[in-house]
């Protein structure tokens, strides 16, 4: 995942704790730190210390709590100090930032998952059980729709659209190729087809008037959750 989720609350708890903190990677590397000149830079031996356990360890004056979901931690945060604070605010950063992490896995993941099953390349019974384990809802109904850039200039149309559907846990936008985008859309079973040509002439519209981009816009029928979004995007 980006850093960059990491280094935003570092800031933000910077302002609270007022002491030295950050992340740091498996490798040791800083990722993450209330000192950016810090960042990018290395110690081997907290590596060590990490392989070696996910509890709280005290490294060169640092106290440094793992975290991560795997047997051999990810990634540490760190707090300046070894006195008890340092110690409950190593705990309290290392929830904070397994919460990100665990979003922004589960966020990617998602979209990943829901691009393979379009694409048909997932196992009918690999997709009941993927899509219970990140949370789909099974009685929602979606559609696909191919954008298929025509003409475009220096805008990414991709990032527009990402921009128009904002709504990460609903809405799915991905590239299959270098002119084609999809994007999965969660719609009301009430939602009819002329409500889904209205959407797709919208962002052809906004494409075409705001970015000078051309577009033609496919949809796909109406499926009711997500073993048949390949079927919608074929259909």
């Amino acid at each position: 995942m980006s850093n960059r989720p990491f280094q935003g609350l570092v800031v933000q708890m910077h302002d609270t704790i007022h002491a030295t903190i950050g992340v740091v990677d498996e490798t040791a590397t800083i990722i993450a730190c209330s000192d950016p000149t810090r960042v990018g830079t290395t110690n081997e031996f907290v590596s060590m210390d990490m392989n070696e356990s996910g509890d709280l360890f005290i490294r060169d004056g640092f106290t440094y709590k793992p975290f991560g979901v795997r047997t051999t931690p990810d990634y540490a945060v760190f707090v300046e100090g070894t006195d008890e604070n340092a110690a409950k605010y190593a705990d309290i950063l290392a929830i904070a930032m397994s919460s990100i992490k665990q979003y922004y896995d589960e966020k990617y993941d998602r979209n990943n998952f829901i691009k393979n099953v379009v694409l048909d390349n997932v196992l009918p019974g690999d997709i009941v059980v993927k899509a219970r384990e990140l949370h789909f809802n099974a009685e929602i109904s979606r559609v696909v729709f191919l954008i298929r850039i025509v003409s475009a200039n220096d805008i990414s149309a991709y990032d527009v659209i990402q921009n128009l559907f904002p709504d990460k846990s609903k809405d799915f936008v991905f590239n299959i190729t270098e002119t084609d985008i999809v994007l999965v859309k969660e719609i009301k079973s009430t939602n009819e087809s002329k409500d889904l040509e209205k959407l797709a002439r919208s962002i052809a519209d906004t494409l075409s008037s705001e970015f000078y981009t051309r577009v033609n816009v496919g949809i796909g029928t109406s499926v009711v959750g997500v073993k048949d979004l390949a079927r919608s995007f074929k259909e």
